[in-house]
């Protein structure tokens, strides 16, 4: 009987969300009260209390009630909209009683979704407001009453009904929906067929495997746990089965899913949320992550093969492999073309990204139908794949929508008592000014905020409460926010608590702390990037074509004498002295000035050609001696 309800939820909340792409959005109020009374519905039919527990009957009432007092609550917003939005109403017993009902459904979803970590900060931003005014210090501040709470959080559109929950209802969704029902209608099996072809036969070809396939999948998921759990469960058993380490196997899905993250076009959905803040379009936010993305899947591609290399590890058997007429089939890119061409041919028409996402799915849709009845496909089977695309779908949207619910509570709690302002003020105190330390506890502090948070809600945090300090420095808003956003994403791979490392290391069947040092020193680069673009905001596109060309150059010369020091690339024969020179002509090609950084990029590029040079003559004549 659940699996019916959760079934008939997700079918409703997916088309709720596929006629709002394409018709656009109801008004504000009653659009978001209406995709947040499905989503925790859906959320508590997903996670149900104490299942496979001998009191689920108790649990069952539990999810009951909180489901009742929550849809309750949303459609009192719904119906009440047009009077909370003109005459902005003062909170009633039965507003903060409807109000703390919600609050709690929430947090509870995302117990359940996610872990406590999440929910105990959104209580302690609420606890803060309401209690803040006892504390003594720069941290104390004049108090907040329930009543007031209330108006905030419930009755306007600043609390949970504001920004971010509105991107989650539209943007983010249609994003979710397009994810799922391409992944489910071939496209995950061909990008994975696809990433088999372009990297199975070098060496280390399964880790290679492992860096395609999620960047491939990054377009359209944008998580990292996701990516672990998907591309995971097929590329860590094959490293295994190659006899590579089992700690290796797992650091190299959880880097290389992580990217997916910090790639365009999705970035962990905080692409659409940084656009709403800054006020930039989203095409800009993807524009600007593109460059540095691409830098950080060389680096960790490269540093896999110096490993491979060193290692010796075996290819993949090109019994294994399937063959390129198979993988570039017809009835299998046309799809995907079809669904990636209406996407982002909306985007470049100039549609909204939700009815770009519309476009995407209409399209995907009407290849899918269409060449499972040329294939003569049952249609109970195709309804079966897009059934499960559409729960697949509901499970993301759950996640994300109580997230981005909670963290507008936060940062509702954030902006009213000033706190952001607060921190972000010491933080230049104590670093006196110097961009260079402030940057340094900024990235620190980030790091700490982020973990155990998925990255989205870790970005709203830190973009709330640490973009203001180096903003307060004079550095550029968006270079600041991907600043951040950087330092919130890698935590997923940062001990002690790194998400995406414990997923990997579960199908690894290896101790996380190995499977982490691996994902750390693989995705290293991922640490200095920030700081590049900080230094160069090139980069992300501010400037001429001679600057990106200058920025993208040095960067790339870093990032591979970086990835060379960390892979044992061999140079000389001696580890150390190879390190010694490449960590040399890495730091060159950043430093200020022209002459330092000529020297650095054509010094690296005239090392690892004498090096592969060397190498290769040494193959030639062992092969023909």
């Amino acid at each position: 009987m659940r699996n019916i309800c959760l079934m008939l939820v997700a079918l409703v909340l997916g088309g709720f969300i596929f006629y709002t792409s394409a018709t656009g959005p109801f008004d504000s109020l009653v659009h978001r009260s209406v995709f947040l009374a499905l989503v925790i519905g859906l959320g508590l039919l997903s996670f149900p209390l104490g299942a496979g527990k001998p009191w689920r009957p108790v649990g069952m009432v539990i999810d009951m009630l909180l489901a009742a007092g929550a849809i309750t609550s949303c459609l009192y917003v719904t119906v009440k909209a047009d009077e909370i939005l003109t005459t902005l109403p003062w909170a009633t017993t039965q507003d903060m009683l409807l109000a703390g009902i919600l609050v709690v459904s929430i947090l509870e979803v995302a117990r359940r979704a996610i872990g406590w970590i999440f929910p105990v900060l959104v209580a302690l931003g609420i606890a803060y407001a309401l209690f803040g005014n006892h504390l003594s210090g720069p941290l104390s501040h004049r108090g907040f009453d329930t009543a007031f709470v209330t108006e905030t959080v419930f009755l306007g559109d600043l609390g949970v009904w504001g920004m971010l929950l509105g991107v989650a209802a539209t943007t983010i969704a249609a994003f979710v929906l397009f994810g799922s029902l391409l992944l489910h209608t071939g496209g995950g099996q061909t990008f994975i067929d696809l990433s088999m072809r372009i990297g199975g036969r070098s060496q280390g070809g399964a880790a290679k495997i492992a860096t395609v396939a999620s960047s491939l999948f990054a377009m359209v998921s944008g998580s990292a746990v996701a990516n672990v759990a998907t591309t995971g469960n097929f590329t860590i058993p094959m490293m295994k089965r190659l006899k590579y380490p089992s700690a290796f196997a797992g650091g190299v899905e959880s880097v290389a899913s992580t990217g997916g993250q910090i790639a365009p076009p999705i970035l962990g959905a905080a692409a659409f949320i940084m656009a709403e803040i800054l006020g930039i379009s989203y095409v800009t936010i993807a524009l600007a992550a593109l460059l540095p993305a691409v830098l950080f899947y060389i680096a960790v591609f490269f540093t896999i093969h110096l490993v491979a290399v060193r290692r010796s590890l075996p290819l993949v058997p090109e019994a294994d492999l399937p063959s390129w007429p198979d993988v570039l089939q017809f009835k299998r890119i046309v799809p995907i073309v079809a669904a990636l061409g209406g996407l982002f041919g909306g985007v470049l028409k100039g549609y909204s990204i939700q009815y770009s996402a519309f476009m995407g799915i209409a399209l995907l849709l009407l290849c899918y139908v269409i060449f499972g009845v040329l294939d003569r496909m049952p249609p109970r089977k195709m309804l079966r794949m897009l059934m499960s695309g559409l729960e697949d779908a509901g499970k993301g949207m759950v996640i994300i929508g109580v997230l981005l619910a909670g963290a507008q509570i936060l940062v509702a709690m954030l902006n009213m008592t000033g706190i952001g302002v607060t921190l972000s003020t010491l933080v230049v105190g104590v670093a006196g000014e110097q961009l260079f330390l402030v940057a340094l506890i900024v990235a620190g502090i980030c790091l700490i905020m982020g973990m155990g948070i998925p990255t989205t809600a870790a970005y709203v945090l830190v973009a709330a409460v640490l973009a203001p300090a180096l903003t307060r420095m004079g550095v550029e808003p968006l270079v600041a926010h991907l600043f951040v956003f950087y330092f919130a994403t890698i935590s997923v791979i940062t001990p002690p608590v790194c998400i995406a490392v414990f997923v990997a290391a579960g199908i690894a069947q290896a101790g996380w702390l190995q499977v982490a040092g691996h994902a750390v020193r693989l995705g290293a680069t991922t640490y200095i990037i920030p700081f590049l673009i900080l230094a160069y905001p090139a980069l992300i596109g501010m400037g001429g074509a001679w600057d990106i060309t200058v920025a993208a150059l040095r960067a790339l010369a870093f990032v591979l004498a970086f990835a060379g020091v960390l892979g044992g690339a061999r140079l000389t024969g001696r580890r150390w002295l190879d390190a010694a020179i490449l960590s040399t002509v890495g730091v060159l090609a950043v430093l200020p000035g022209a002459a330092p950084g000529l020297v650095g990029v054509i010094g690296l590029f005239v090392l690892y050609g004498w090096a592969w040079s060397v190498g290769r003559r040494n193959q030639l004549q062992g092969a023909s001696s």
